[in-house]
This record gives structure tokens, sequence and C-alpha cells, in this order.
């Protein structure tokens, strides 16, 4: 973004009326900031790169480094689905290896239309199909499957991660991009990581920038096997764990 932060009129985040801002982060790339949590969707030190480096390079791309994608679709699920960022760097990723991939996304609050047209400038400065495919990924219906492009399907889900249904034994990476646990203490309990051990497949990777020691804790306690690995500049570890 040409500026370091951008208000967005009177659009609304939620149905608390938490404004929405777009700030620019370290390595060029916009993210969002909800001024009544105080708390940014990406870190600051670069937002892409926080996602390419931890939903990326930890998440999908050894699974398709593998050569999954390739005789089914990858299945993925997303937590906190937001702007859109970590679907497009994995329809990047996917394309780099001809893989096929199932995207759902889970968010509570969809971006209002204002915001979505304030990030549109930074992925326009990509050129094609990137600023195309941000514009159809916010305009894709709710709730129904839509193809992005051939072999890409995303699916929106705009219900709780507490009460939507999950199906059981089916995703094999898991992207956890909630809010930070002391924002949304709701989404980081063991009954929430059981949910999701029971949703994903064998050998499933849930991935998250979250490094806290319950985190951790809660997700061995609902059956995940975790580790811990660099995280991205400005963050010295993230997690990622295995379902056995």
């Amino acid at each position: 973004m040409s500026s370091e932060q951008l208000a967005v009129g009177d659009e609304h985040y939620s149905a608390s009326e938490a404004k929405v801002e777009v700030r620019a982060t370290a390595d060029g790339s916009a993210t969002l900031f909800v001024p009544a949590l105080n708390e940014h969707y990406h870190s600051r030190h670069g937002a892409r790169q926080e996602s390419k480096h931890v939903f990326i390079r930890h998440g999908s791309w050894p699974r398709l480094e593998a050569g999954e994608g390739l005789d089914r679709p990858l299945r993925i699920l997303e937590v906190g689905l937001g702007t859109g960022l970590n679907a497009l760097l994995t329809l990047e990723a996917a394309v780099a290896h001809g893989a096929e991939v199932a995207y759902d996304g889970l968010e509570t609050f969809p971006l209002p239309p204002a915001v979505v047209a304030a990030l549109q400038p930074e992925w326009d400065q990509y050129g094609e199909p990137l600023a195309t495919l941000f514009s159809a990924l916010h305009a894709a219906p709710w709730g129904r499957k839509a193809e992005l492009q051939p072999g890409f399907t995303l699916q929106k889900i705009q219900e709780p991660l507490q009460e939507v249904v999950l199906t059981p034994e089916h995703y094999d990476v898991i992207y956890f991009d909630a809010f930070a646990p002391e924002k949304q203490p709701e989404l980081w309990t063991e009954a929430i990581f059981a949910r999701l051990y029971a949703a994903a497949a064998a050998g499933a990777t849930l991935v998250s920038y979250c490094a806290q020691g319950q985190f951790r804790r809660n997700l061995r306690a609902a059956g995940w096997l975790t580790e811990k690995l660099p995280g991205p500049p400005g963050k010295r570890e993230m997690t990622r764990a295995l379902k056995g």
C-alpha cells in the first residue's frame, strides 16, 4: 500500500462495530488492523512473508512436493479466511505443482465491500491473474463451491468453528489462522482442536503462527503430535501438528 494507514469510512468489521483499517507491513504487503481488539490480521513484520512461511512453506507446500493433489484434490481447511491471502498463495503453489486443491475457508465476519476495495490496489500491482482472482475470491458466494480457476475450488463458510459441521477424516491440511489466544480464547481450547482432529484425515497437517505453550498442550490433549519450527521474520517460533 502507498500509505501507512487507510481508514475505511464508516464500514464495520462486525456487529460490535469495530472499524477496520488497512495498514502496510514491513515487506510492503497489506494487513488489516482492528482497533477495538488492538489486533492485526497478519504480522506487522510482513503479511505476505508470514503467510508464505507458516501456511505455504510448512503447511501445503510439503504435501504438494510429495505429489499430493495429482490423483485427487488436496483438501485444505482454513480457520480465519480473512483477506484471502492464504487462499491465493495456496492457489499459486498449487498451480506451480500442477495440483488440484479443494479449499474450505471459515470466516465469521466477512470483509465489507469497502475493505475489499481498499485492499484491491495491492493485488493489482501483482498483475493478472492475481488481481482478478482476489476480486473473484471475495465475490464468490457463501456456502457454495466456486471454481476460482481450473483445479482450484473454494467454499467460503460463514459459520462459527464451534458450530460448523465438518466432514470426519476429510482434511489433509488445516491452516489455523484465528486471532491470537488472548483475543479469541474460545477458539484455542482442547475441545476445538478435538473437533479439528476428528475432521482431519490420517497423517493430516495443522499449522499456525502461534507458539504459545498452552496452545500446544491443548493440541496434544486433543491427540495431535506437535513440533516447534522456526517462525517467520519477527517471530522466533511457530507450530506444526500432525495427526498420527
